[in-house]
């Protein structure tokens, strides 16, 4: 058999249009080749059929901010434990993440060439990779490992073949270090424009870096075929130098104030919210060894972080699904639609930015984030409707499908397996 008809279930593409019944989806090899009304094809009799039970069909989610490389624990754990397990671990969190449903992902620091080049071989299991490889930072600011003790302890080692450290100050140190990430593989540049909740030495309304070493980096950045630049940003004047340096994507946005929606949309920028971040903090804090100062910063912070995320929404800034995962578990990523439902999003909303938006965010539009002809079968079932209860997609039983690539990763909704498309 060379080709999958997928039917029996509710066609949600990721577009925002109305959701399609009565229509099926039809993969050949790793592309989709129909999407439409089942009379609108026609069968040629060796099409392997997936019923979707009367489910959803949708696009694989994107999370377009994760570190694979991690969860957070205490200190004391991560001490005792050797530098080879962690990729170990991150083939787990790899193979959970995917099976939740998320088929790529963008890795906001940690991760490195290898990982990715296990998954496109097939060595492990996990969602499609864009890589940040390591972020900047500044002396003193969010991600240097710095304690009050005097003694230097990273929340995830860099410094190894494929891994530089992050660390620069003053133009020239920042062209360079840009030039190392580029040089390592990186995809996508990640800079620490402000202090962050799990900072030791800041607070995440702190400004890092000024304009002209922001700007410096997002020269960089494009001299290499357009690649763009993603901000870790959180008070409002970082947000903004970000964005006048020309900044692809903010994240977090914890502090936005007016004008820094103003710009937003000005310079089409896009907002990756972490809504669960905070939370997650506040949540596992104990389970995690969370510090205390950055249990203490969550909770100042959570209520304004949602009011920010829902003006900015509000105003019409492009909104593509993160979740920081890593901060919480892998595999809760889904837990963030119903987030952005509470603070007065759509459903529709929260699966257009976690697909279409996602996928533009990336630059990756042309192949992945919505189900049309010719795009990436990236596919996933889930039960009932997912538009009718956003948050029963926290419940990773809820999925019941992932395709990627063509390939069935995850099958529950039949005892017999899913036939596989080479």
């Amino acid at each position: 058999m060379s080709k999958i008809i997928i039917e029996n279930g509710l066609v949600i593409d990721g577009t925002g249009k109305e959701p399609l019944k009565d229509s099926i989806v039809v993969i050949d090899g790793q592309q989709i080749i129909y999407v439409g009304k089942r009379e609108g094809y026609a069968k040629s009799g060796d099409e392997a059929v997936v019923d979707a039970q009367g489910g959803s069909i949708l696009p694989g989610f994107i999370d377009t901010h994760v570190h694979m490389m991690m969860e957070y624990s205490p200190i004391a754990d991560r001490l005792a434990t050797p530098f080879s397990f962690m990729y170990y671990q991150a083939a787990n969190y790899l193979k959970t993440t995917l099976h939740a449903g998320i088929t790529s992902v963008r890795d906001a620091l940690g991760t490195d060439l290898g990982v990715k080049k296990a998954v496109e071989d097939g060595l492990i299991e996990g969602p499609r990779l864009q890589l940040s490889i390591n972020a900047l930072t500044i002396t003193g600011g969010h991600g240097d490992g710095y304690t009050v003790s005097g003694n230097e302890f990273d929340l995830l080692p860099s410094g190894y073949p494929g891994m530089p450290g992050g660390k620069c100050d003053g133009v020239e140190e920042v062209r360079k270090k840009t030039r190392e990430m580029l040089r390592a593989g990186a995809e996508v540049i990640k800079v620490h424009a402000t202090g962050g909740v799990l900072s030791a030495t800041d607070h995440p309304e702190f400004t890092q870096f000024s304009l002209e070493e922001l700007k410096v980096i997002v020269e960089e950045a494009r001299f290499r075929k357009g690649v763009k630049v993603m901000a870790h940003a959180q008070g409002a004047e970082g947000i903004k130098n970000a964005i006048r340096a020309g900044v692809h994507s903010i994240e977090h946005g914890i502090f936005l104030d007016d004008e820094a929606i103003e710009l937003m949309i000005k310079n089409d920028t896009y907002l990756v919210p972490t809504l669960l971040a905070p939370l997650a903090v506040l949540e596992t804090a104990e389970e995690a060894g969370m510090p205390e100062a950055s249990v203490q910063q969550s909770r100042e912070v959570i209520e304004q972080h949602n009011a920010s995320i829902a003006k900015a929404h509000q105003a019409g800034v492009k909104i593509a699904m993160g979740t920081d995962a890593g901060v919480m578990k892998h595999g809760t990523n889904l837990r963030e639609l119903g987030l952005m439902k509470n603070i007065g999003m759509r459903p529709m909303d929260t699966i257009v930015a976690s697909t279409k938006t996602a996928a533009a965010c990336l630059g990756w539009q042309d192949k992945l984030g919505t189900l049309e002809e010719g795009k990436l079968a990236d596919i996933i079932v889930v039960q009932g409707n997912p538009l009718e209860d956003i948050h029963s997609l926290a419940n990773n039983d809820t999925v019941q499908v992932v395709i990627k690539n063509g390939k069935v990763e995850k099958n529950t909704l039949t005892k017999e397996p899913l036939p596989t498309i080479s």
